[in-house]
């Protein structure tokens, strides 16, 4: 079976660079694709509490067989749980959905700016951090603005920073400051919500390497780096996406995906989140 790569992230710990992401999927179909997932080589799992599937994953993790320590889970706090008190009451409640005793890694999914409240989260996120339930710390959907903000105001840096990114939306000048703060981006939407699918430059390319056009996305996504995690509860899709590992895009294929950039987003943008 093929396996994911790690990343190291800035606090000492490596997560795996491609994982599962369970978007809009039931608890029963969490449970059934993690389960699967992880038998069949996936190490990284992502869920989120605004995703009400957190139950699911964690029955899904304990189904698989596969030892706790080698699963790096991933959980979100939703930006109206933004705030010290009601983040550390939504990560408890986070760990019952979950039945797990620790968490490998703990997002804040969006700033919501308006709120002015994801300083006071992220100083959860760091006791959450220092009394040991949570590996590694982290934010999504953050610009620098945010991020500048965090830093800042409580002199701790993300481990991870997760954004919507696609061949449409690469998302380059948040990559590079990113990289710059010792910070992993890792991709959301990572196909565009299937929007690039039926591109007819990823069919070409897609046919030259003998790949999927999907698999041709996520190698791209490897290739750059990025930590990546398409959502599929499609058994023969989950395997087809672990394995991206042994073909790689010339110069010439990563040309002809730059070329697909618009600047086109699938859901919000961060400071419209409120």
């Amino acid at each position: 079976m093929p396996s994911s790569p790690l990343l190291l992230l800035n606090d000492g710990a490596a997560m795996p660079q491609l994982g599962l992401g369970v978007y809009k999927t039931t608890d029963d179909e969490a449970a059934t694709a993690v389960s699967f997932a992880l038998q069949h080589g996936f190490r990284l799992i992502d869920t989120a509490s605004m995703y009400l599937n957190e139950r699911g994953v964690g029955e899904g993790v304990r189904a698989s067989g596969v030892d706790r320590s080698e699963v790096f889970v991933t959980t979100k706090v939703w930006f109206t749980d933004n705030g010290y008190d009601e983040t550390m009451r939504a990560f408890d409640e986070s760990m019952r959905m979950l039945g797990l005793d620790h968490l490998d890694l703990y997002l804040i999914h969006w700033p919501a700016p308006l709120r002015d409240r994801y300083v006071d989260a992220w100083r959860a996120l760091i006791a959450l951090r220092d009394s040991g339930r949570v590996r590694s710390i982290g934010v999504a959907n953050f610009h620098p603005t945010h991020h500048t903000r965090i830093v800042e105001e409580t002199g701790i840096v993300p481990a991870v920073n997760q954004v919507e990114l696609h061949p449409r939306l690469p998302q380059t000048s948040l990559r590079a400051f990113d990289s710059a703060q010792g910070v992993v981006t890792q991709s959301w939407s990572p196909l565009a919500r299937g929007g690039l699918i039926a591109d007819p430059v990823l069919a070409r390319l897609a046919a030259k390497h003998g790949r999927s056009p999907a698999q041709i996305v996520l190698r791209w996504h490897v290739q750059l780096g990025l930590s990546v995690i398409p959502k599929s509860v499609t058994p023969e899709r989950i395997v087809e996406n672990l394995d991206v590992f042994d073909f790689t895009l010339d110069a010439d294929d990563l040309a002809a995906i730059a070329s697909l950039e618009t600047g086109e987003r699938t859901g919000v943008d961060p400071n419209d989140r409120n």
